[in-house]
């Protein structure tokens, strides 16, 4: 893919997280946002706070580090998240789709010729900003295909029969 068509499937995958978001959060309960797909693994909520956790602190840090080529510190999930105590999932979801918002008219500066734009991370060392946006999209991606397997579980446990077609999602005692 060239660095033009990439640039603009970057921005339109990047695009496609905060409504879903939006529309799970206003569709689903938060008791189903907040079960895990088995103990000890996250729910939907928990990669919905860890998203925007790093739509506010990591990823418009980076953005600008690769406007200007300076250094950036690695992101700590276990240490630098948020505290939502008291909000709810669509509160969650809602300031998400802001950050996400802010960070893609960021994005929206960036040519086809800053691809290759470095910076360094402070634990991975050089990298460049097509890197960056492959990680932020497959950062997107897996968090999203996470939540969506622990709101499969339950409904995968009750359905029966057909329980064997979906082995490989299937978190449960069978």
């Amino acid at each position: 893919m060239d660095e033009h068509t990439f640039l603009l499937e970057a921005q339109a995958l990047l695009s496609t997280t905060a409504t879903r978001w939006l529309n799970l959060a206003e569709s689903l309960t938060e008791d189903l946002l907040s079960r895990p797909a088995k103990e000890g693994e996250w729910s939907a909520r928990q990669c919905l706070q860890h998203l925007l956790d790093t739509e506010q602190m990591a990823f418009p840090v980076r953005l600008r580090a690769f406007v200007t080529g300076q250094d950036f510190p690695g992101f700590d999930p276990a240490t630098q998240g948020g505290d939502y105590t008291g909000k709810t999932v669509e509160e969650l979801a809602e300031a998400f789709a802001s950050h996400r918002s802010s960070n893609l008219k960021l994005l929206e500066k960036f040519t086809p010729q800053d691809l290759s734009n470095t910076a360094r991370h402070s634990e991975l060392g050089q990298v460049t900003l097509e890197q960056f946006l492959n990680q932020w999209i497959a950062h997107d991606l897996n968090h999203t295909i996470q939540a969506e397997r622990a709101l499969a579980q339950p409904f995968i446990a009750g359905s029966g029969p057909w329980r064997f077609y979906f082995k490989d999602h299937d978190l449960g005692e069978q």
